[in-house]
């Protein structure tokens, strides 16, 4: 019997720095340029146009900053759909994709109109057509549909060949538009009443900005197509960020000078030029390019025509890559029928979804208009770049001690939220200019939802970035339980330990209870495999419910993933927990944490209340220290106190230090917790010092206690570029069972448990 062989295809590294650079630049430099100057120019003047393309360029680098952050520690096909799954789980990356597919092939439309359009400009201009009577619109969609099938069969040709033709033609372009750019310079040193075009500089008024911003941002988003190519680069971790940012910076200072060129390349007064120069140009809309670089130079509409060639082709070229990958990558992890995974044995190429996207892209190019076109991209890449800013700022919170950074952007987190602040605003403007683009994108996102919820959500696979649900067993509903406890249990020698306090914790709540225990998964085992691990937590969870479920509602979950701490604030996040309940070792090895690689992370993230308890174990607790400051966890902690307390013959001190620098009213914040403490019906005394050493004075006075409970600080716990505060000092050092608390509440806790 012969044995079967299961052998995956997947795709080959070929993409230099070089050509994943150019691919970038091929994708910006093509129709938002040579269609959006002249209609940048009719909506905002001549000041307008230019104001428009370096303020999208510096939006644009805070987005490539996000993407190349994102991809040097997610270097795989599929760009933000993988961002989204990572960030958010399946149904925001399902959409992510869908939405990034739409949007590349979309504006692939865009440039293989702009070609159709230049070509037959160029062709009419030197009177080939004059005496044909033709329609000249039809004739345009006929050219568009067949370079885009001449550059989809480029793609299927291999990734090899797509960079190669990919940089040839982006070459070609740049160095012309560079050019065009020189040249503008060059008549304004010779001629500079030519300056007097951006004379009104903006004369529809600085609202109109964001209008010319909108649409002509799709000229922006060839950083996308390179982060597309993680799966095909050479040394992905280090050449997809410098790409990028290589990329907007070149295409950026390109688009200024040639937006400043066509400004300055018609004479006022010279014969055909009515009126102001930037309302002639103005007039012509798409075309408006075309007829200023026409009066530039000698040659120029041959240059200019030659130039578009290059353009619109690399362009298309590009997004038809991107396109490609972005479904793709839906199809390998089963979000759509698994035939869009298909890869060609001889081609290496994945030809199912390059032959859907194919179809998208001839369906847009025949059946809509221009703006329609180029302002349907820009919407669509909107709302994507918003989602992956936002990606960025979840990822680095919950998984930067996971991932392996090849690049980490500065200034975090203010980048990306300017440029989701932004990129709202000039998706909002783009009514103006197309109200079908508010029709089409929406549309397009419902139709996905409808997709992933009836197929895409019961077909997908799992990643290696996900958290699984082993098992997960409810308890029957019972009426007044109104508040959810979960326990985390780590092994069975520390369940007995949480048994005491977490039955005390519980029945002051008057609270339902879940346990949960996450599977650590060694990152050299599948988590396939990982059903090896859960006997541990099994066990671990019985023994408490043991003790639990005769008392309480209780629930159990079995969950695994790479790290502990993100599936435990997952699942906090998940059942809406108000309280989380953990066993702690004590000072970690690792110096980089205050607590610990798993706890730092759970009390900085979780949205609810967090009791980290310390050498507790099946303990009861008479003498109980409370050190208070005034912080925002010192009420939690004195409720705690009093519900762990034993209810005959206990004792709790609430304790101060008074310092030169600092003073605060024990008493007065005492007295204000009394309706919170009702529960409790012994005494709580007060104790105050005077002391240098606020530390030392702490230690040396919990020595006299059976417990110690100390709410947290509310800066983040990871202290990697900061000092360890005053708490994780007490709690690291003090030999006594330590109760650590951090309460829940306020816009910081709900916007922890919603975004």
């Amino acid at each position: 019997m012969k044995s079967k062989v299961q052998v995956s295809t997947e795709l080959s590294r070929e993409l230099s720095l070089f050509h994943i650079t150019m691919m970038g630049l091929g994708m910006m430099i093509g129709a938002g340029v040579f269609l959006g100057i002249g209609n940048a120019i009719y909506y905002s003047g001549p000041g307008g146009v230019v104001l428009t393309f370096a303020l999208n360029g510096v939006i644009a680098i805070f987005t490539a900053m996000s993407y190349a952050e994102l991809s040097s520690a997610i270097p795989r096909a599929g760009g933000a759909y993988n961002f989204a799954r990572i960030g958010f789980g399946r149904g925001t990356s399902f959409i992510a994709g869908w939405m990034e597919w739409f949007a590349s092939s979309v504006a692939g439309s865009a440039y293989a109109i702009t070609f159709a359009i230049y070509i037959w400009r160029y062709i009419q201009g030197v009177g080939l057509l004059n005496d044909v009577g033709v329609n000249i619109f039809f004739i345009e969609k006929i050219t568009a549909v067949i370079i885009a099938v001449i550059f989809i069969y480029i793609n299927y040709r291999g990734a090899s060949e797509t960079g190669k033709i990919g940089a040839f033609f982006t070459l070609g372009q740049t160095i012309f538009l560079i050019f065009i750019g020189i040249v503008g310079f060059i008549v304004v040193i010779k001629d500079p009443s030519r300056l007097q075009n951006f004379q009104p500089f903006m004369p529809r008024g600085w609202a109109k900005l964001f209008v010319t911003m909108g649409f002509t941002y799709v000229a922006f988003e060839g950083f996308e197509v390179i982060a597309q190519a993680g799966d095909e680069a050479i040394m992905p971790k280090k050449n997809l960020p410098k790409a990028m940012i290589y990329s907007v910076f070149i295409v950026t200072l390109t688009y200024v000078a040639v937006a400043f060129a066509t400004v300055v390349a018609v004479k006022a007064g010279s014969p055909g030029v009515g009126g102001e120069v930037w309302q002639w140009i103005g007039s012509y809309h798409e075309k408006g390019f075309g007829e200023a670089i026409g009066r530039l130079m000698p040659y120029a509409n041959f240059l200019l025509t030659l130039a578009v060639i290059f353009a619109s082709t690399s362009a298309l070229n590009a997004t038809i890559f991107s396109a490609t990958r972005a479904s793709y990558a839906l199809g390998r992890d089963h979000m759509l029928p698994g035939t869009m995974a298909k890869i060609s044995k001889k081609r290496k190429t994945p030809w199912v979804a390059l032959l859907f996207t194919g179809a998208i892209i001839i369906f847009v190019a025949v059946f809509l208009n221009t703006m329609d076109v180029a302002s349907s991209a820009s919407i669509m890449f909107l709302f994507l770049f918003f989602l992956v800013n936002l990606c960025v700022i979840v990822i680095r919170r919950n998984m930067a001690d996971e991932l392996e950074y090849g690049f980490m952007m500065p200034f975090f987190p203010l980048l990306p939220v300017v440029a989701i602040i932004c990129q709202a605003i000039l998706a909002i403007n783009l009514h103006e200019v197309s109200y079908k683009a508010w029709i089409i994108g929406p549309s397009w996102i419902i139709a996905g939802i409808m997709i992933y919820l009836f197929y895409s959500k019961s077909h997908a696979i799992t990643t290696e970035d996900e958290i699984l649900v082993i098992e997960d067993e409810k308890a029957s509903e019972e009426v007044g339980y109104n508040y959810n406890i979960m326990i985390a249990v780590a092994n069975p020698e520390n369940a007995l330990g949480l048994v005491r306090n977490s039955y005390k914790l519980c029945g002051a709540k008057n609270a339902q209870v879940e346990l949960l225990h996450m599977i650590p998964v060694p990152q050299q085992v599948p988590l396939s495999d990982a059903s090896q691990y859960m006997i541990e937590g099994k066990e671990s969870i019985i023994e408490m419910m043991i003790y639990l479920e005769p008392l309480f509602p209780v629930s159990t979950t079995l969950r695994y993933c790479r790290s502990i701490a993100r599936g435990i604030v997952s699942a906090v996040r998940e059942k809406k927990v108000d309280m989380l309940i953990m066993g702690w070792h004590g000072k970690p090895k690792n110096q980089e944490f205050s607590l610990g690689s798993t706890i730092d992370p759970i009390i900085e993230r979780s949205p609810c209340s967090v009791v980290i308890l310390k050498d507790c174990g099946n303990r009861t607790f008479k003498k109980i220290f409370v050190p208070l400051s005034g912080g925002p966890n010192c009420g939690f902690a004195l409720e705690v106190a009093t519900i762990l307390a034993e209810k005959e013959h206990s004792q709790i001190v609430a304790f101060n230090v008074e310092s030169e620098n600092y003073t605060f009213d024990i008493d007065a914040f005492v007295k204000r917790m009394e309706p919170r403490l009702k529960h409790y019906s012994g005494d709580i005394a007060l104790k105050k010092v005077k002391a240098k050493n606020v530390e030392r004075a702490i230690l040396k006075e919990a020595q006299h206690y059976d417990l110690v409970v100390i709410g947290t600080t509310q800066q983040p716990l990871i202290s990697q570029f900061l000092k360890i505060s005053l708490p994780e000092v007490i709690a690291q050092k003090c030999n006594k069972p330590v109760a650590i608390v951090k309460a829940s509440g306020g816009i910081r806790s709900w916007v922890k448990r919603w975004i």
